[in-house]
């Protein structure tokens, strides 16, 4: 969903380097994959196509924190607030 983001911290030997995969159109996901030793994290469309990847080596990713954007659900309702109106 427009908005998700996904930060990748990286091991740069003497330092750290913070990246983020930000969906940035409406309809679009971040996707994250751990294949055979690689972080993979994606921006993908509704249809599955991917537009944008980072890639990086699984032994050198300190952390991946995946920010989600809060989802509003019509049942929910604030604290309060009168359900008969």
């Amino acid at each position: 969903m427009k908005g998700d983001r996904v930060e990748i911290v990286v091991d740069a030997g003497d330092t750290t380097r913070t990246y983020e995969v930000v969906a940035g159109r409406a309809g679009r996901r971040v996707e994250t994959a751990v294949r055979r030793g690689v972080v993979e994290v994606s921006e993908v469309t509704r249809s599955g196509s991917v537009v944008r990847t980072a890639r990086f080596m699984a032994t050198r990713v300190l952390a991946l924190v995946e920010h989600p954007v809060p989802r509003i659900d019509e049942t929910e309702r604030p604290l309060g607030e009168d359900p008969k109106g």
